[in-house]
């Protein structure tokens, strides 16, 4: 990774979080709680991958339809956070992984 890669994920980071910071706060109080759920539990991708930036287009798209954040993902966040990586390989996975291996046998 160059520096200009570094630079540019930066400047990426901060836009995304100048988005979020422009959402209704009921909607940012649920994207935090949503993004602190998906760091522990999420899938190995998430900071590079294209989830969150996602999840706030889905958002701002909500705010544009006039719907409130509980309409668009019901009642609970860690439900809705676990089906939208239903079908990605998480720290959890890679970790069973490692420890269903036999002993004394190393990843290539």
């Amino acid at each position: 990774m160059s520096i200009q890669d570094i630079i540019e994920g930066k400047k990426q980071w901060r836009e995304h979080t100048a988005r979020v910071k422009a959402l209704p706060p009921d909607y940012r109080i649920v994207y935090k709680e949503m993004q602190k759920y998906l760091f522990k539990v999420g899938p190995i991708d998430l900071p590079d991958g294209p989830l969150l930036p996602e999840i706030v287009d889905f958002f701002e798209e909500g705010v544009a339809a006039g719907k409130g954040v509980v309409e668009l993902i019901g009642n609970d966040v860690a439900a809705f956070c676990d089906d939208l990586v239903k079908d990605s390989r998480t720290y959890a996975d890679a970790y069973q992984e490692s420890i269903s291996r036999e002993p004394g046998t190393a990843e290539k």
